[in-house]
């Protein structure tokens, strides 16, 4: 991770201006940083020292487990906070979350503007807000896994998860996601293979013919 100079700050402040959010002025404290992919944005444990907002790229979010298992809970993808749970809950120790293309935040220092945050009932509405379509979305994914065939789901997992046209996430943490087995997933990928959709690389998949992927993974 990079602060960027004062040039690139000012564009990425100018272009994305999240002062509607709030009712004090929230420029002064804000820092512009750049992920690289594959980056953490925050560990597993960690308090986190900012609150993001995540402007350009994507991200996962993921847990692992005392047995060693690591479990995908959700893609992050612009505009979305970060660290907004952990702000509430000073008791809350952060998920990982982690990269998947270059990536781009707006960066809020938490040990400087708690006590704004907490009290600027703008920014509280607009949170409440945020965490409700969050949850919302996440109860969707979860009925999608019910009404729709795998075909149709990986799709958009694919669309969701790509680097521009390269997809590689791995196959147990996508089959625990999709509530599917790995026999079923490595099927249906072998499919679309044959389809020329995708073509399998050493590292992952090319995405060949996105149109089609567009196609069907529109879920709603």
């Amino acid at each position: 991770m990079k602060f960027l100079n004062e040039t690139m700050q000012s564009y990425y402040i100018e272009k994305y201006s999240i002062q509607s959010l709030f009712s004090f002025p929230i420029t002064p404290f804000i820092q512009v940083c750049q992920f690289e992919r594959g980056e953490f944005i925050y560990k597993e444990d960690s308090y986190p020292q900012y609150l993001y907002y995540l402007v350009e790229g994507k991200a996962k979010l993921y847990v692992t487990h005392e047995n060693g298992k690591v479990s995908l809970i959700n893609f992050l993808q612009a505009p979305t906070f970060m660290g907004e749970v952990e702000l509430l809950n000073s008791q809350r120790y952060s998920k990982a979350i982690q990269t998947v293309t270059k990536t781009i935040c707006l960066a809020i220092p938490i040990n400087t503007c708690k006590n704004k945050l907490l009290t600027d009932v703008t920014f509280l509405r607009h949170l409440c807000s945020f965490l409700s379509e969050k949850a919302t979305r996440i109860s969707a994914k979860y009925t999608q896994n019910q009404a729709y065939p795998l075909e149709n789901r990986l799709a958009a997992f694919i669309m969701l998860s790509a680097d521009d046209n390269f997809y590689k996430e791995k196959h147990t943490e996508v089959c625990e996601y999709l509530g599917v087995s790995y026999r079923h997933l490595l099927h249906v990928l072998a499919q679309l293979c044959k389809s020329n959709i995708i073509e399998r690389q050493s590292r992952g998949y090319i995405i060949k013919d996105r149109e089609y992927l567009e196609k069907i993974a529109k879920l709603n």
